[in-house]
């Protein structure tokens, strides 16, 4: 296969089976991408399968909740980390016919989208590790069934990188990668010195981000345009909630990779801290550490950055909290008429 390309192939025919869902294709082309030994590690509330449970626990009920399935990829890009190890990183939306329940989460009968976050290892041409994230909140919301405080961003369908390019198809240009990495890497070193290090101004936020960058952040959080929009609809009650950020990097795990102007970070989890603020997704200072689940991709525009896709596994901040999202949704929503919608909706 091509150089730089490789690796991402390998997806073609995942991606393909599930652009048009169907049961037997993707079942084929997991069991032929996946081994026998793959770990699976899905956001709360699947946890941690097997390669050979990923379908039946996860893709079967989303498919009989939306039976017109589609996925839809708007980066792959790869790369080797550190470490010397493969990944993949593919950012999309699944959307369709909201049917049926999913997750208890009751069906609209209207189109729905839900965005995806999922990082592939590779290693001899299969894949031995998927870390996903669903971003499953989203999907809550345009039910009507999200149980939680608002969003401080805006919410609404994400969009893919605005100039068109996300799915990298080669060659790879290696300098493009590395620089595009260095650069995200210095502006995270240089983020996390606030609070730690002195006020705002010790982040250097205008050399690093585009004045019209936009910051795609996780349903619950929302959407931020510029880095003022940033600044106040999540970093600052973030750190509000959780002022020792980046202060306990040595107990978590981090991977990058880059891929010409596109950079990616996994990690499983890749950030801790003690919730000692109150306020941050209206959750109350508990003083509890917490690890925190983030998939993120970048986009770098003439040597800053212009847009930035972040999906954090909110469901599992609140379960480890001891918050239930999911009995608080059943008890908002019980006087919901149960059941699925016929389909397809009105065709009678």
């Amino acid at each position: 296969m091509e150089a730089g390309i490789r690796n991402s192939k390998l997806l073609a025919q995942l991606r393909g089976a599930m652009a048009d869902f169907s049961e037997t294709p993707v079942r084929d082309a997991i069991a032929t991408l996946l081994t026998r030994d793959t770990v699976v590690r899905m956001c709360h509330p699947f946890g941690d399968l097997d390669g050979a449970d990923w379908y039946d626990t996860c893709y079967s009920p989303l498919l009989s909740a939306i039976p017109d399935l589609e996925r839809r990829d708007w980066i792959v890009m790869e790369g080797t980390d550190g470490d010397g190890v493969q990944w993949v990183g593919c950012g999309g939306t699944y959307v369709g016919t909201f049917a049926a329940p999913f997750l208890d989460i009751p069906p609209t009968g209207q189109f729905c989208h839900m965005r995806f976050h999922e990082f592939y290892r590779i290693e001899d041409d299969r894949v031995i590790e998927v870390q996903a994230i669903w971003d499953i909140p989203e999907l809550m919301m345009q039910a009507g069934a999200w149980p939680l405080a608002p969003s401080l961003g805006r919410e609404g369908l994400v969009p893919g990188p605005s100039s068109q390019d996300g799915i990298l198809r080669g060659p790879r240009d290696e300098a493009s990668s590395a620089a595009t990495c260095g650069l995200i890497i210095d502006m995270l070193a240089h983020m996390t010195r606030h609070p730690s290090q002195g006020g705002p101004e010790v982040m250097e936020m205008d050399r690093f981000w585009h004045e019209r960058m936009t910051w795609y952040g996780p349903a619950g959080i929302g959407t931020c345009r510029g880095i003022s929009g940033f600044r106040n609809w999540h970093q600052i009650p973030f750190l509000n909630a959780m002022p020792d950020r980046g202060q306990h990097d040595d107990e978590v795990t981090f991977h990058f990779f880059a891929d010409g102007d596109y950079a990616a970070v996994t990690g499983w989890p890749n950030m801790k801290q003690a919730l000692t603020g109150g306020g941050w997704l209206g959750l109350p200072a508990t003083g509890q550490t917490i690890t925190l689940r983030s998939l993120d991709f970048w986009r770098v525009e003439s040597g800053k950055i212009r847009e930035n896709w972040v999906l954090v596994d909110l469901l599992d901040v609140c379960a480890q909290l001891g918050l239930d999202v999911f009995a608080r949704l059943r008890e908002m929503n019980k006087s919901r008429v149960p059941g699925a919608i016929p389909f397809p909706v009105g065709d009678r």
